[in-house]
């Protein structure tokens, strides 16, 4: 399972030290120069996708609900739930959250009203087993790791100085790491946290 992420944007990297409650992580924030979400065959099509993006920026900016509270939301609906993946979804009618969480040997799909928190719908439920083996590898990684994806989400809006919009797990070149995207003045940055203890599973 992977973040959702702004696909392809130009990114200046920048390596930091963060801590996942009190526990060393490494922190890589890479930033874009524009909020540009896609590739585009002409300027006319950079120039509306970057449109497109500031909408979806501005749209977030005036959500009364926080990425912490809409995970929150939805790992409530079981005790001891846990947020695999989460996003903003400001492109269709009301702005909403669409979070994915991991209790019992199931992902649960949930919609979350970004203005008022109410979950929308209902909700879904996916045994892993019906996942690829990567998802469930990277799935049995999260739980059994006592850091979760809201601590992650804390370390990178400190460390981008900014609001986070998504965030799940990602795997780079071996390792599991979580991935957040964070709105920080007009840019989007992604913040890759490798949890303490994900090394080598």
């Amino acid at each position: 399972m992977s973040a959702t992420r702004p696909g392809v944007y130009g990114l200046l990297v920048i390596a930091l030290s963060g801590v996942l409650i009190a526990a060393p992580a490494r922190a890589t924030v890479s930033a874009g120069s524009t909020p540009t979400a896609l590739h585009s065959e002409t300027e006319g099509d950079a120039a509306a996708d970057r449109q497109a993006v500031s909408r979806e920026i501005e749209r977030f900016r005036s959500s009364s609900i926080s990425i912490g509270q809409a995970m929150a939301i939805a790992e409530a609906r079981h005790a001891g739930a846990t947020t695999a993946d989460i996003s903003f979804d400001g492109g269709s009618g009301i702005p909403v959250y669409r979070v994915k969480t991991l209790h019992n040997d199931r992902i649960w799909r949930y919609t979350i009203n970004a203005a008022t928190g109410e979950v929308m719908g209902g909700e879904a439920a996916l045994p892993l087993a019906q996942l690829g083996l990567e998802d469930r590898s990277n799935l049995a990684v999260l739980g059994s790791i006592r850091h979760r994806l809201a601590d992650a989400v804390r370390v990178a809006e400190q460390a981008a100085s900014g609001k986070a919009i998504s965030g799940g797990l990602v795997r780079e070149r071996g390792r599991l790491n979580f991935a957040i995207v964070v709105i920080s003045g007009d840019d989007l940055k992604e913040v890759l946290l490798e949890p303490p203890g994900a090394r080598g599973k």
